[in-house]
């Protein structure tokens, strides 16, 4: 079995096997604002309508529009970020994430060419489009221009020649002669015009302080999102055209070590059980931690913390990821019998690995709620948003990394925290500023810091070996 330390260590040069042929497409835009995610969720949606096997992937951080994309696609959504993994896995990355799929859509973040601040495009639209070799098509949204938009498209397909601008969609047009007025106006570079979506007001998805709802909270209004999206996409964008498009991206090499990420591949091998939390209050995830820890040899089970009063049995250690807990603090709260089952957990020495919504979950109180009471500190909403890469090193030992270890994540959150007296899980510098953050408590490693495992290979085992230790030590769980 291909073991998780092998996915394309950092460093490594990718190993090159057997090529593959992915049809693949990246909607971009000019900035945020300009409909990409609509028409990238609508365009999953409208090509899986057909009959296609659609795979979703999103540039960037972001857990909610993945989301929306798996709604559309009937697969997972997966994040394709030079940051948080490193760019030499991207490719593999893609691959492992559109095995078996006809065509793979990949919406962009931000403008195409926004990446980490100092550092050019790194981790932009752009520079993941330069990586998998993918043509772009960029949305525009149109409302109040016409003959100019000319000179924005064509700034933006000579930007940067290593990038290959093959279509254009424009957005919130506002009539048929509006349209033409714009298709006018691009016709002369020879970009195809691949559509014009005219504007409506149905098509708004669900938002709240930290952008769209994520679609496991509001199913039924999600999938309504979804639905007229599609329909509005197969009404006004050439399709056929833009799958000619995505037929022309090369052939990519096969990174042979995505294999590692099989779900199931070594799944529970080691006979332990890792618990993930899930359900409405804990939604942001990426799709390869479950399969990394599976691959590991971890029977991996997911609970619901809203819902579920118990945990599962036999679990030897916890995954609580992100999410919006303070949207559920009052349900979070009265389900006291699952509240006082995690600090057992907790208290009896197993890995519990806790990210944002999870690090407020194990806090003494939310908003004024009680909560686990694992980490002592208390927590509450601010009008004030963090948000933006770290680079971290790990100031303690804990079940998520040894004392020294090196790390990228990102921060998103509108909460804060008081100080507790643990130690601090992890440091960095942020605008200048040397920042110590999260907490080691026992076996319990809580923090804001979001990261992507497949960066930093080795984490599931570490995990999987903590909760072997954690089963083999017969600890005796109880609950007050």
């Amino acid at each position: 079995m291909v073991t998780p330390h092998e996915i394309a260590p950092q460093g490594s040069a990718v190993p090159r096997g057997p090529r593959t042929s992915i049809p693949r497409i990246v909607i971009a835009a000019p900035g945020s604002g300009h409909g990409k995610t609509s028409v990238a969720t609508g365009l999953l949606a409208a090509l899986r309508a057909r009959g296609l096997t659609v795979s979703p992937h999103k540039v960037g951080p972001d857990y909610i529009d993945p989301g929306y994309h798996a709604l559309a696609a009937g697969r997972p959504g997966r994040n394709l970020d030079a940051w948080l993994v490193g760019e030499e896995r991207i490719l593999p990355l893609f691959l492992h994430g559109s095995e078996g799929a006809d065509i793979a859509v990949i919406e962009g973040v931000m403008g195409l060419f926004d990446g980490v601040v100092g550092q050019e495009d790194f981790a932009s639209t752009a520079h993941v489009a330069r990586l998998l070799d993918a043509p772009v098509v960029l949305v525009v949204d149109a409302h109040g221009v016409s003959a100019s938009v000319a000179a924005l498209v064509h700034g933006f397909a000579t930007f940067d020649p290593r990038v290959r601008l093959a279509g254009v969609i424009f957005n919130q047009v506002g009539s048929e002669y509006h349209a033409t007025l714009l298709r006018n106006a691009v016709e002369p570079m020879g970009i195809a015009l691949l559509g014009a979506i005219p504007r409506q007001d149905r098509l708004a998805v669900p938002s709240r302080h930290l952008g769209l709802i994520p679609a496991a909270e509001r199913r039924p209004e999600a999938q309504a999102a979804v639905d007229a999206l599609a329909a509005v996409v197969a009404d006004s964008i050439d399709l056929d055209a833009l799958l000619r498009i995505a037929h022309t991206a090369p052939p990519c090499p096969r990174a042979q070590p995505h294999s590692a990420l099989e779900s199931g591949s070594g799944g529970g091998q080691s006979g332990v059980r890792v618990a993930v939390a899930g359900g409405a209050a804990f939604t942001f995830g990426y799709a390869e931690h479950p399969e990394l820890l599976a691959a590991a040899g971890a029977e991996v089970v997911t609970f619901d913390p809203l819902r579920d009063e118990s945990l599962p049995p036999d679990v030897h250690a916890l995954i609580i990821g992100g999410g919006f807990p303070e949207m559920h603090a009052g349900d979070l709260c009265a389900n006291e019998r699952l509240r006082k089952e995690v600090a057992a957990l907790a208290a009896a020495g197993a890995p519990i690995v806790a990210e944002c919504a999870g690090l407020l979950y194990l806090s003494r109180t939310l908003d004024g709620m009680p909560m686990c009471g694992v980490i002592d500190a208390e927590t509450a909403m601010t009008d004030r948003l963090t948000l933006g890469y770290r680079a971290a090193v790990a100031v303690t030992d804990s079940p998520y990394a040894a004392e020294g270890s090196r790390v990228r994540g990102h921060e998103f959150h509108r909460t804060a925290i008081t100080a507790s007296a643990a130690p601090n899980a992890w440091r960095w510098t942020a605008r200048g500023t040397a920042v110590a953050e999260g907490f080691v408590h026992g076996n319990v490693h809580a923090s804001y810091l979001h990261t992507h495992w497949a960066g930093r290979p080795g984490t599931a085992e570490r995990l999987v070996a903590g909760a072997r230790a954690f089963a083999d030590s017969a600890v005796e769980v109880r609950t007050p």
